[in-house]
């Protein structure tokens, strides 16, 4: 697999739209300032937020496979949100290569040596990868819905 990290292209953004299908797993992929329907073509405003970065792993220029971002949110930390992987290609692995390269980008591009993310408690698959990965749960910031994580 040669899928490496991009900076999102018009048809990508199309592509993303596609996996998005109704308003909860909107609500559950990029949070409540969101609203659905959206169009891609507003994609890249909606997904902007102060000192974020947004990605597509694909290979090459071919259409993204997956997405996601990354912002400073606290000082000494970087958050890694809104990563999503096409409903075609999940269970392949990608989303493991996807958030092991975001997780380089996003340490390298803001000088920090912590990371943060919450997950669904209900989302095993992304619980299980993101333990693999050294991310424990800080109870403290997390809640009925959604584990804080951090490494």
């Amino acid at each position: 697999m040669d899928y490496r990290l991009r900076a999102p292209q018009a048809a990508d953004y199309a592509a993303i739209t596609s996996w998005v299908p109704d308003a909860a797993a909107c609500l559950r992929w990029a949070g409540p300032r969101m609203s659905f329907p959206f169009a891609a073509a507003d994609l890249p405003t909606l997904l902007t937020m102060e000192s974020s970065h947004s990605y597509c792993l694909a290979r090459g220029d071919a259409l993204a496979v997956g997405f996601g971002q990354h912002w400073v949110n606290r000082p000494g930390a970087v958050h890694v949100g809104r990563i999503l992987v096409s409903p075609q290609v999940r269970g392949q692995g990608l989303g493991r290569v996807l958030v092991e390269q975001l997780l380089a980008r996003a340490l390298q591009v803001s000088g920090v040596d912590t990371v943060t993310l919450r997950v669904y408690r209900d989302n095993g698959a992304a619980l299980a990868l993101y333990t693999s990965l050294g991310f424990a749960q800080v109870t403290a910031e997390s809640n009925a819905e959604m584990f804080f994580m951090q490494r």
